[in-house]
């Protein structure tokens, strides 16, 4: 099958910006100012890799309820003239005290999805340094510049940063004071467009340049600072957590992270896995990531021919639903660390015989089953299937990004509420040097923060099941099978980076922009302004682990005829509002002349893209 062609008919006659072009550099992310950030290191000579770190620095500041410093994320970089990939491992694995039989002694049937408990061990910032010690050029301290000022000087308060603080207000003030003395302004959330500062991150980004200011060369300077981040900061977080404090449940627990748990942990490269798209290839993180999850969704896909997968229309959106719903009931069947010759599953996911096999499952209706396969005769686990209702809360969303304690007045809204829970940021280099990142986890609302340090650690380890019998269970030592899912694209001599946040929702927004630019010919910024959907029909990867078969919330923009047409095909419908699902971005390098372009989510008014 060929890929249709790009058709001047099909482009709409308005983007929300322009598809950026140029060829020196392009950045484009969540927040206008990490990607000023990222610009304005290339400008200064800095490499893609240096620019994405000071720019992610920046991120734990403009989007502290979206990322922090005691998160973790999950990169791709190709560096200038390799021929493919790599992954950069960011993400912590559980604690030595994070076992089943700890968690159920506790009194629990599934990691909690707010408090250190859930916490894994913090891989982000040192992950960062460790790129930049081996792939950068540039010194720590001009890189982390950007952040100490912003944090000094402050960062700008955005709607969705005012009610994140605002949704936990009542917890900081009643059970985690030194939240509430980090975050609240006279006992609330600060106003939009004031500016908060952090003064103690700042004072941390500065102990990290002192502590290598007597090393005697670049990469020796940038070792110690990662030494001081394990052996002081990273302790004293740890230190702190270890005191009992309220958790999503509703109940008091302690932390598990210890200062040994942090020491053992080492950033890697790994090799990245590869499927196909007509003529893409498309990379992801392995089989410990969610990533293989849209390879299996374009591999059935590319069963049907691009008029069958216009999502402009409801056949083509139901056929992209009923693909997802596929993939995702056998990333919950075999995909995690902990899964049998976990190092053949992607090959059988992607086995030929098997994609045929479950495109020929998409039917005319909706399924409202979870409907996992036997990739290379593999048994699937089969999770838990608990509706919103039967789990006690029907407010709670299955495709809500970030959870908050679970209490009346701290419950979640109800689908469709703009929500975030992560961040994303793209950068290449004039010399062919391309980093997908997305940094996520130690939010705000995470757990109670550091009092001196200004961060708190994350949750990640909400995403393993306490079940013995799951590719994805909680055991000391294993990655949590995280949803950090960025992309690298090959097409030909154009490479891509794209990503977005949204928890379970980024592959399925990641797939709608290689259907419509592969298939339906967009142009990248148009691809990104398309109305979006999403579909909760398998259980979500956060606490509490609900689902809702047969949901699929699409943006008030789709076409009232095709809504209608969703629901004749069995679909449980939702519409939330225009311009909520998504927060996309993408830039590209052809090697055959060095163009570059760039784009960037218009949703939540922060996203931006910028180059020259």
């Amino acid at each position: 099958m060929s890929a249709a062609s790009p058709s001047p008919g099909r482009e709409p006659a308005f983007t929300t910006r322009p598809t950026l072009t140029g060829t020196f550099g392009m950045a484009a992310g969540t927040h206008w100012l990490a990607t000023g950030t990222a610009q304005s290191v290339l400008e200064r000579d800095g490499t893609a890799v240096d620019a994405a770190v000071a720019a992610a620095f920046v991120l734990h500041l403009a989007e502290p309820h979206l990322n922090g410093p005691g998160g973790d994320m999950v990169t791709l970089v190709q560096p200038a003239g390799a021929d493919r990939p790599l992954v950069l491992n960011g993400q912590g694995p559980a604690p030595r005290g994070a076992t089943i039989e700890h968690f159920r002694a506790e009194g629990l049937d599934r990691v909690p999805g707010a408090g250190a408990l859930a916490a894994a061990v913090p891989g982000a910032v040192d992950a960062w340094l460790w790129l930049l010690e081996r792939h950068g050029t540039w010194e720590l301290a001009d890189v982390l510049e950007h952040a100490i000022g912003l944090a000094e000087t402050g960062i700008p308060v955005s709607p969705g940063l005012h009610n994140a603080i605002a949704r936990v207000a009542g917890l900081f003030a009643e059970h985690w004071p030194s939240s509430a003395r980090r975050w609240l302004v006279d006992g609330a959330a600060p106003a939009v467009g004031s500016h908060v500062t952090n003064p103690e991150w700042g004072a941390v980004l500065r102990a990290l340049v002192a502590a290598g200011a007597g090393a005697g060369d670049r990469g020796a300077r940038i070792a110690a600072a990662r030494s001081h981040w394990k052996r002081v900061v990273l302790a004293r977080a740890a230190e702190f957590a270890a005191v009992p404090h309220r958790h999503s449940t509703g109940a008091d627990h302690a932390g598990v992270l210890t200062a040994a748990d942090v020491l053992g942990f080492e950033p890697s490269l790994e090799p990245a896995v590869a499927g196909r798209f007509r003529d893409l290839v498309v990379y992801k993180a392995g089989v410990w990531n969610a990533g293989p999850a849209l390879l299996e969704m374009l591999g059935i896909l590319d069963r049907f021919d691009d008029a069958e997968l216009d999502l402009t229309d409801a056949a083509g959106i139901h056929r992209t639903v009923e693909a997802i719903k596929l993939a995702m009931a056998d990333r919950d069947g075999f995909v995690g660390e902990a899964a049998p010759a976990a190092d053949g599953v992607v090959g059988d996911l992607l086995d030929d015989g098997y994609l045929d096999h479950r495109a020929a499952l998409v039917g005319a209706l909706a399924s409202l089953d979870h409907r996992p396969g036997r990739p290379g005769g593999r048994v699937p686990y089969l999770p838990p299937l608990l509706t919103p209702e039967e789990f006690g809360d029907p407010s709670l969303t299955g495709s809500a990004g970030e959870p908050t304690v679970r209490r009346a007045e701290y419950t979640p809204a109800l689908a469709g509420e703009v929500r975030g829970d992560t961040v994303h940021l793209d950068v290449v280099d004039r010399h062919g040097t391309i980093v997908s990142a997305t940094p996520s986890g130690g939010w705000l609302q995470s757990s109670p923060t550091v009092p001196g340090l200004g961060f708190c650690l994350g949750t990640r380890l909400q995403m393993a099941w306490l079940d013995e019998r799951s590719p994805s269970r909680l055991a000391p030592g294993l990655r949590p099978r995280t949803t950090l899912t960025p992309t690298i694209v090959h097409r030909g001599t154009e490479t891509t980076a794209l990503g977005t946040p949204g928890g379970d929702q980024q592959d399925q927004w990641q797939l709608q922009y290689l259907l419509r630019t592969v298939c339906g010919g967009l142009s990248p910024q148009a691809a990104i302004d398309a109305p979006m959907f999403t579909s909760g029909s398998f259980p979500s990867s956060f606490w509490p682990r609900t689902w809702r078969p047969g949901e699929l919330v699409l943006e008030g923009r789709t076409d009232p005829g095709v809504l209608r047409e969703l629901e004749k095909r069995g679909h449980r419908v939702v519409v939330t509002d225009d311009w909520v699902l998504g927060r996309l971005s993408m830039v590209s390098r052809d090697a055959a002349d060095g163009r570059m372009r760039a784009a960037a989510n218009p949703r939540g008014a922060t996203g931006y893209a910028t180059g020259r």
